[in-house]
């Protein structure tokens, strides 16, 4: 199967400070195409890289009250994720990495270009 992924993040204000500006990624035309939800167990999950991909996007579930922690391997302090907020990442060279949840964490989606 042959996926071409366009990847772009899109920053838009409105309101007292008017300001859209988008980046574009570079095309990944070996990109994986795939979408995996995955359930998060308490503790540290390790997460595989699907062949081909060069970005993540990350997407909790609207309801989520656990922490979620990006780390590139366990016992690393890593990066505290939002909540609810999707988070896009770019990918280099990775085969896994680890999301640790304070909690079990129903239905996360994961996208990858």
């Amino acid at each position: 199967m042959s996926v071409t992924s366009n990847r772009k993040i899109t920053i838009a204000f409105t309101g007292d400070v008017e300001y859209t500006q988008e980046f574009d990624a570079p095309v990944n035309s070996a990109g994986s195409g795939q979408i995996q939800v995955i359930n998060l167990a308490s503790g540290a999950n390790t997460i595989t890289v699907p062949t081909g991909a060069v970005a993540v996007t990350i997407i909790p579930p609207d309801n989520n009250s656990e922490t979620l922690t990006l780390k590139g391997l366990t016992g690393d302090t890593g990066i505290a994720l939002a909540l609810t907020a999707p988070c896009s990442l770019s990918l280099a060279g990775v085969t896994t990495f680890v999301l640790t949840a304070g909690g079990t964490v129903t239905g996360v989606r994961f996208i990858y270009s």
